[in-house]
């Protein structure tokens, strides 16, 4: 038995979006997905194949034949389409105050299942970024959606290569299945347990008493010398800034922001090395993220652009701020008070410890002038349709506006070449350097414990375990 401490045990729908790395890694160990993202690409998963149509709107998928759901049914064209199809629904998607984020997509798509392993989904208007989509398409057996709809989740049947025995309170536990068409993992049975102290989870590391531990603190975990393993999260940690009304409508207050903070300092001090400096608008991990510096403090234009926008004399800007998600946001934000001093600009602060509700307030376009958050999902497109373009004004827009930027947008949506599209992406990725629709600081560096010596281990670029393709962990139960 392979068993995972991690802080947070759970399975909810897997058609409501998330991105807790704590249930992502359960959810593509019992389920399977059309594609699978390796570093910044997609491979064929259940869908052995598939072609896209020049406008980027009508997608052929074709599956791997004779696929079967843990409880012997067919998982086939016809159980992906089900699956795609309830994605899209309204009441799907939903996410820390985020709802239908599926539909956004997958609304309006025409799917047809052609033959039994044959699916074509042609949507609505252009997404060249399907896949993004697509690799979060968990596909479920027909026999557990009702359940799933009545909000029982008990019972969780996929077809990926682990199937769920018992889901506790505390722990989940799911054996390998045979013969899975993506090959057999190396660890037969796999045990994710709760234990909410990232000190109690290095103990028992430490004690062999689990294989892989997660969610380490960054300098305690030293201790396991060759165990330990590193992993930039893509998770940016940002604020994001009221482009609507007040002082930071005004592009050049938003880049004086940027330019007067010293991001390094912030990963010195407040975060102890363990993090990243993140001057563009997604991590390094991200397909076409874009190289290059990116913003770079520069106090003296900071004070220039504060004096023509006309603040030469000082600003005060209101900060909302969470208590947790990220846990160090109190800290942060005194940390950014501290250095925007420098420049003349005050924070008065507004604490607020209900989480969910704090994201509804952001959802409803609430904020002050600017607000502690963070940005998660892998895919650059994402992120620019549903906080970025003003058009769209997805959930966490926040009135920002650059038509030279949706005109970007649009031009990468249709454009089905991968390398000409991260080119479009990383074009993005420098205008958004001038013209700043947030305050981007960090990427934050995680650790992972993994019993025993494995040099090659390397995470996922997205942070998730990929259970299937761990190393031989296993010990006698």
């Amino acid at each position: 038995m392979t068993i995972i401490a991690q802080a947070r045990v759970g399975l909810h729908d897997p058609h409501d979006c998330t991105d807790s790395s704590d249930e992502l890694p359960i959810l593509h160990a019992v389920y399977d997905t059309l594609v699978r993202r390796v570093g910044q690409d997609f491979v064929p998963h259940l869908a052995q194949s598939w072609t896209v149509t020049s406008d980027a709107r009508s997608w052929t998928f074709h599956l791997h034949d004779g696929v079967q759901f843990h409880d012997g049914t067919p998982c086939d064209a016809q159980a992906v389409a089900d699956c795609l199809e309830r994605m899209a629904r309204q009441d799907r998607g939903y996410t820390l105050g985020a709802p239908a984020v599926w539909r956004q997509f997958l609304g309006g798509a025409d799917i047809q299942v052609a033959d039994s392993v044959t699916l074509v989904v042609t949507l609505s208007e252009p997404m060249a970024d399907l896949l993004d989509v697509l690799e979060q398409g968990f596909i479920v057996a027909p026999s557990a959606l009702a359940a799933f709809d009545a909000k029982k989740y008990s019972t969780q049947i996929g077809s990926g290569p682990y199937r769920i025995e018992t889901i506790a309170e505390d722990r989940i536990t799911a054996t390998r299945v045979d013969r899975h068409f993506a090959g057999v993992p190396a660890n037969r049975t796999i045990t994710w347990q709760r234990v909410p102290d990232p000190e109690e989870r290095l103990a028992l590391l430490k004690s062999s008493a689990v294989q892989i531990a997660n969610g380490l603190d960054f300098e305690a975990s030293h201790v396991l010398g060759d165990q330990r393993h590193e992993y930039l999260s893509p998770v940016a940690i940002i604020y994001l800034l009221n482009a609507a009304k007040g002082p930071l409508a005004d592009a050049r207050v938003r880049r004086a922001l940027s330019v007067a903070v010293d991001r390094d300092a912030i990963v010195r001090d407040l975060m102890a090395g363990a993090a990243r400096p993140l001057r563009g608008f997604v991590s390094p991990n991200h397909f076409g993220a874009g190289q290059g510096e990116g913003a770079q403090m520069d106090r003296d234009l900071a004070g220039a652009l504060l004096q023509e926008a006309g603040f030469g004399g000082g600003l005060t800007l209101d900060v909302d701020c969470p208590t947790r998600l990220p846990d160090e946001a109190e800290r942060l934000t005194a940390a950014l008070a501290a250095q925007l001093a420098e420049v003349g600009i005050a924070l008065k602060v507004h604490i607020h410890p209900e989480r969910e509700e704090y994201a509804h307030m952001i959802r409803r376009k609430e904020i002050r002038d600017l607000c502690v958050f963070d940005s998660s999902p892998m895919s650059t497109y994402r992120i620019l349709y549903e906080k970025i373009d003003s058009r769209v004004a997805g959930s966490w827009w926040q009135g920002y506006s650059n038509s030279e930027i949706e005109s970007l947008i649009d031009k990468g949506r249709a454009t089905t070449d991968r390398h000409a599209r991260a080119e479009i992406w990383r074009n993005t990725y420098r205008l958004l350097q001038d013209d700043p629709a947030w305050l981007t600081l960090y990427n934050p560096v995680r650790v992972i414990g993994l019993q025993g010596e494995h040099p090659a281990f390397e995470m996922p670029v997205d942070g998730v375990i990929d259970v299937a393709r761990l190393p031989a962990l296993e010990t006698v139960a």
